[in-house]
């Protein structure tokens, strides 16, 4: 009998849940899972998952009041929610830091170490997690003082060679290059049609694998925002792959040959000028995405998202504090 696509999958690329859905993790069964503040919103308004909401809620109402309790009982939430996703998965969960830092170097490192520290009081090790940070040049430079402390971190919203270049001289543990979004926005802009091999954002990933493998960067490249599954099967070979139940349940369900597509003896284009490492300080970091359009509106909108879903998150949870 043929395998599954997706079994295929997970014999040349490590599987990831992109979901904050439990119970979706336990049958789908994949090496590591992913959260971000949008994923955690729709969680906590799922009835399932009440009790949880709950004992997060009551947690606050012991503490001080306002706004400091509403971002506290949000903290404890995300860690909850990741606590319970390391029970089902082998691997790393990784726990997003609030988008409205991502301008904020500072304030992410001391969320971060806060993330980790409260982890740690259930008994979790930092090697259990990754600290999801967005690929801002700020974001980027908390990653780099986080990753010499041990913590690893997953560089998020990541649309562009420049911040790909960036993360990895930074040391970042992952990076999470958007596939999907890259999409959206070039047939937005009249581009296409495309095949999975022509996508903008497979192009985009393969880019950035390519760079790293060149240069022997041990960064981890995992695609991830995908709209379909033809975006996946032209990335097969990749590090890492972050993927959506519905998208891992259509893998699932397909069967036929699914080739290897990347692989570090298979990547010889090496994408930068003359073939040689890129050099970037925060000046030529900064112009680099001011020449990229859809890398730039693409970040920019993508914290706007993630910003607007805390808040609602924080919201929601105001409100049961009372």
């Amino acid at each position: 009998m043929t395998a599954s696509k997706l079994d295929q999958l997970r014999e040349m690329t490590t599987v990831v849940a992109d979901t904050g859905d439990i119970e979706a993790v336990r049958r789908l069964k994949p090496v590591d899972c992913t959260t971000n503040p949008t994923l955690i919103l729709k969680a906590v308004e799922t009835p399932a998952y009440a009790h949880l909401v709950d004992e997060a809620i009551s947690w606050g109402k012991k503490a001080d009041g306002g706004e400091k309790a509403v971002h506290a009982v949000c903290d404890r939430l995300a860690v909850t929610f990741g606590a319970e996703l390391t029970k089902i998965v082998p691997g790393r969960v990784s726990t997003e830091v609030d988008a409205d830092l991502s301008f904020d170097t500072q304030a992410t490192i001391d969320k971060a170490r806060a993330i980790i520290a409260a982890y740690q009081q259930r008994d979790i090790e930092r090697d259990r997690i990754l600290i999801k940070i967005a690929s801002t040049w700020e974001g980027i430079q908390a990653a780099k003082v986080l990753q010499a402390e041990g913590i690893d971190c997953n560089l998020t919203l990541l649309f562009a060679l420049p911040q790909a270049v960036a993360c990895a001289d930074a040391k970042a543990f992952l990076i999470s290059p958007f596939v999907g979004r890259i999409l959206d926005w070039h047939v937005k802009a009249g581009g296409g049609p495309y095949t999975a091999e022509t996508d903008p954002g497979v192009v985009s990933v393969k880019a950035i694998y390519a760079y790293y493998k060149a240069f022997g960067i041990k960064t981890v490249v995992m695609g991830a925002s995908f709209r379909n599954t033809g975006e996946i099967e032209a990335l097969a070979g990749c590090d890492r792959l972050t993927i959506g139940p519905g998208l891992l349940d259509e893998l699932a369900g397909a069967t036929g040959d699914l080739p290897r597509k990347l692989s570090p003896a298979s990547s010889p284009q090496v994408a930068s000028p003359g073939g040689s490492r890129i050099v970037l300080d925060e000046k030529a970091f900064r112009f680099a995405m001011n020449e990229d359009a859809m890398g730039t509106e693409k970040l920019a909108e993508g914290i706007r998202g993630f910003v607007k879903d805390l808040r609602g998150l924080r919201k929601l949870v105001a409100a049961r504090l009372g």
